[in-house]
Formats: C-alpha cells, sequence, structure tokens
C-alpha cells in the first residue's frame, strides 16, 4: 500500500512563502508522477503542479512565476515552494502520485491559509 505522507502548510501573510514536502513510502515502484492538487471551499479540487521522473512539468497557469515544483527520484519525494503567496491560493493542498498502469495515490491533505 502506497502512503503519501505530507509536511508544511499553515498560516502566512499575503506577500509571504510556505513550503510543502511530500514523501512516499510503501512503493515498490519510482512514481512516474508527482505533484500538486489543491481544493478551496466550495470549488472543484485543479492541479497545482506536476513533475515527471524527467523533470517535465506541468504548472497552473496563476501560480506560474510564483510556485516551483521539484522531486527528488530516490526517495519518491516531492517540493513544492510557494512564494508571494495571494488569499486566492487559499485551500487544502494534497499530494498526488500516479505509478503508470498501476494506480493514483493521494495524501491526506495540508491547510494553507493565505491572510490579505
Amino acid at each position: 500500500q502506497v502512503h503519501l505522507v505530507e509536511s508544511g502548510g499553515g498560516l502566512v501573510q499575503a506577500g509571504g512563502s510556505l513550503r510543502l514536502s511530500c514523501a512516499a513510502s510503501g512503493s515498490p515502484f519510482r512514481l512516474n508522477v508527482m505533484g500538486w492538487y489543491r481544493q478551496a471551499p466550495g470549488k472543484q479540487r485543479e492541479l497545482v503542479a506536476t513533475i515527471t521522473t524527467s523533470g517535465g512539468t506541468t504548472i497552473l497557469h496563476s501560480v506560474k512565476g510564483r510556485f516551483t515544483i521539484s522531486r527528488d527520484n530516490a526517495e519518491n519525494a516531492v517540493t513544492l515552494q510557494m512564494n508571494s503567496l495571494k488569499p486566492e491560493d487559499t485551500a487544502v493542498y494534497y499530494c498526488y502520485g500516479k505509478v503508470t498502469t498501476v494506480g493514483d495515490y493521494w495524501g491526506q491533505g495540508t491547510q494553507v491559509t493565505v491572510s490579505s
């Protein structure tokens, strides 16, 4: 059973920074894709950023230039550095992992709150 364990998140003022980290355990395979989704109250979950084992990234347009995703393939870990945070970034952030032909995995979620 694959588990994604998140750390980071919290409360920060607008313009501040936070760092989210996530590590996978229990997987005999390297996760082909890792990343982060978020869900704000009353809204659908949306992709924030993903990264493949080769370093290819997909980034939500509204966070480009402010958020940076990186990963450690050997550790099956992913990090999201969030700078210049805005109140509209407030959401529960979920770590995501995918093993091709096996399945998708999710973390339990971590709250990010940006005050104005």
